[in-house]
């Protein structure tokens, strides 16, 4: 099944390679002895992750287009957004659904894993915040996807070095949770900005397996910290003229 969704990864058939992981993530977990239900190796997570990341990414991008100001007029572009939106929440429901009801429930030691886990869960939550936006009908899916966030933050200060990539990630994305679904500009920002601070102290004992992952991450945070704090300064000079 690894070598399917290799395959199909390379193929760019990610639909496929969601099933193919799906199926994998259920093997995995069959058995009847709690104490064979092996966790995903690191390769295995990273299939998993990318194979829903590109299904639901290229969905994410067709809605932001029919979402511009310039189409909000256009009625087909209002049936072809739903039409997307269909979408996006058929695959980000699946998705929760093999998290919450087989890889949390089943790997609840504190480590590395679960970290991945909570923070693909909030991950999820999060995109399906951004187009319930602004809807009666949200399903509390921005308190969902902070409350996942933070689970995934408590394990990670205590078990994950600052430099390790999935708790610099997590920081990256839970930020931009604060600050684009929450509306917490502050929050996001002090977050930020406290994972970049601690990762770059720590920056000359990372392992050269990491280095690239974490360097490319730890700019990312930056150019978020730029453009927030830029944005900030804006509104307070607005506000003071």
């Amino acid at each position: 099944m690894v070598s399917m969704a290799k395959l199909a990864e390379n193929a760019e058939r990610y639909e496929d390679m969601c099933k193919i992981m799906r199926s994998l993530v259920e093997f995995t977990a069959s058995s009847s002895n709690a104490a064979d239900k092996s966790d995903l190796s690191v390769e295995e997570r990273n299939l998993l992750s990318v194979a829903y990341k590109n299904v639901v990414g290229a969905r994410r991008a067709s809605w932001r287009t029919f979402n511009a100001d310039e189409h909000k007029d256009d009625p087909i572009a209002k049936l072809y957004k739903k039409q997307v939106e269909t979408e996006l929440e058929a695959v980000c429901k699946d998705v929760l659904d093999l998290l919450m009801n087989t890889l949390l429930k089943n790997h609840t030691e504190e480590n590395e894993s679960r970290v991945f886990y909570l923070k693909m869960t909030a991950d999820y939550y999060r995109y399906l915040a951004e187009f319930h936006s602004g809807n009666e009908v949200n399903s509390g899916y921005d308190k969902k996807a902070a409350e996942f966030y933070k689970s995934a933050m408590d394990i990670a200060t205590q078990k994950l070095q600052p430099t390790n990539p999935i708790r610099l990630g997590l920081a990256l994305n839970y930020s931009v949770c604060l600050y684009e679904i929450l509306k917490e500009a502050k929050s996001a920002c002090d977050l930020a900005k406290n994972a970049f601070d601690q990762a770059i102290a720590k920056l000359d004992k990372v392992d050269e397996a990491s280095y690239k992952d974490s360097t490319l991450i730890m700019q990312l945070i930056r150019d978020n910290l730029t453009l927030w704090t830029s944005s900030q300064d804006d509104v307070e000079n607005t506000e003071q003229q």
